[in-house]
């Protein structure tokens, strides 16, 4: 084999009592990547460490032994919440694997690709975007020992100093992507099966980390494709119900009514999830969707403060939210809406119109889905923090998106086990690498918005349950 590509975007919950909540998902990025390489004639060892089974997964040594036998250059994937491990575990895959030439990719690394070359000398470069067209000649420069100066979207060493290539090209035609590399995988051992609908978002959101990812650029693929590979995946591995989970598939109104219309001229008999904007859709093409097999449909409504949503650049007030989730849970059986607290500019006020229609929602049936505020690198929200500095580590309090595998939850508290005490004190030493771990104004901005929170059982101790957005599942409206 050429590359051993390893895929580390996992959900993995540990609970107080010992219990560990895990859901491996279709690793739809990585596949893509896989077929792209292997149409460039690199022979690709494809591994995914959500699979992997034992109990010690996040230790270094763990992530080691998983790599055992790897080919000549390694390709690791992962996203933010994830970033510190392996980043910590890279010493020791450096030393177990001396002679290999490691590549970090994903969308974990965003904005800080210099730090971590700088402060992670085991790793070889560091790609950013999509992979599709310059993986390949990175992993064939790598292999020939040939300079990485004309392999767009990477960051590596030169000379001393750490190089930023020109940016990689996005893929615009999404239609003329191959098929992921499905031959091989066992359909049984995921429970989530993903597809693609888009890449990219044009909204400005100041809070939102993907839309960076992609230059707030957004590309589509034609239904027609999307319902052809739903058909060929339900004939050929019996998945039944199918994850969009990027943000920009139902991109109006019309978008939506023409794919609820082709997949229910298909006649396959399967249900999907999907994400949507309150302003993208209406009563008809709701009515579609429903008709067609979506099961639940997630909306980001972020905040019921017309302040706070012109704050954050979200695009429309709270009337319109209000109104289009109460009728989406009219025409589908399912519906979240997604709510962040914390913005450091939210006050009391703000915080209770948000707390007033969460639980007005709530007594219509909707499923509320609450998530703290994580500052990421590529956030606007994060760039605009006048003092970085402040940002505070709580170790009984984490972003909902930020788990890192070792912490033990009691709904959204945590505990820390001190045997990964160095773990976090690597992250602490790391703030402007890992901010997604860090909060701003504890006491005064943080506290008592839980305290809320808990108060009208937003956050229940005797409720564990993992972020709608990356859930298989379809799960009723808590009491």
């Amino acid at each position: 084999m050429d590359i051993t590509l390893l895929n580390l975007n996992m959900l993995y919950i540990k609970y107080l009592d010992g219990r560990v909540h895990r859901q491996c998902h279709l690793p739809l990025g990585p596949l893509y990547l896989v077929t792209a390489l292997e149409r460039a004639g690199i022979r690709v060892d494809f591994r995914d460490y959500q699979l992997a089974e034992r109990d010690d997964l996040f230790e270094p040594e763990a992530l080691a032994d998983f790599l055992e036998g790897a080919a000549p250059v390694v390709g690791l994937s992962c996203m933010s919440n994830l970033l510190p491990f392996v980043l910590y575990a890279m010493p020791v895959l450096k030393e177990r694997f001396p002679d290999r030439k490691f590549i970090l990719g994903g969308v974990g690394a965003m904005e800080i690709e210099r730090q971590v070359l700088e402060r992670t000398p085991e790793i070889d470069a560091v790609h950013r975007g999509e992979g599709e067209r310059s993986v390949p000649l990175l992993v064939r420069a790598l292999l020939d020992g040939a300079p990485l100066d004309g392999v767009p979207g990477v960051f590596h060493r030169k000379s001393g100093t750490i190089v930023q290539n020109q940016p990689a090209p996005r893929v615009t035609e999404l239609d003329t992507l191959p098929t992921p590399a499905y031959g091989g995988l066992d359909f049984t051992r995921y429970e989530g099966h993903n597809i693609l609908g888009s890449r990219g978002c044009p909204y400005p959101c100041t809070f939102c980390s993907i839309a960076p990812v992609w230059g707030r650029t957004a590309y589509s693929r034609s239904a027609r494709s999307i319902v052809d590979e739903m058909a060929r995946l339900h004939r050929e591995h019996g998945v039944r119900q199918f994850l969009f989970q990027d943000e920009y598939f139902i991109s109006s109104p019309a978008r939506a009514r023409e794919f609820a219309s082709l997949l229910g001229k298909s006649g396959i008999d399967v249900t999907y999830k999907a994400f949507a904007r309150v302003d993208l859709v209406d009563e008809e093409s709701l009515r579609a969707l429903a008709d067609s097999g979506c099961v639940e449909i997630r909306f980001g409504v972020e905040s019921a403060s017309d302040k706070v949503l012109a704050r954050i650049r979200k695009g429309f007030d709270s009337d319109t939210a209000l109104r289009t989730v109460s009728l989406a849970k009219k025409q589908i059986r399912g519906v979240d809406a997604f709510y962040i607290w914390g913005f450091p500019f939210e006050s009391m006020d703000d915080f209770r119109e948000s707390l007033f229609q969460m639980v007005t929602l709530r007594g219509m049936g909707v499923r509320i889905l609450p998530s703290l505020l994580t500052y990421l690198p590529q956030t606007v929200i994060y760039r605009e923090l006048e003092k970085p500095a402040r940002l505070e580590f709580c170790p009984w309090l984490m972003p909902e998106y930020m788990m890192a595998g070792v912490e033990r939850r009691v709904s959204v508290r945590v505990s820390i086990d001190g045997r990964y005490a160095a773990f976090f004190d690597y992250i602490m030493a790391n703030r402007d690498i890992f901010p997604g771990f860090f909060q701003l104004n504890l006491e005064v901005n943080i506290v008592p918005k839980l305290a809320l929170l808990e108060e009208f059982d937003f956050y229940r101790k005797d409720v564990d349950e993992s972020c709608g957005a990356h859930s298989p599942s379809q799960t009723a409206a808590l009491p």
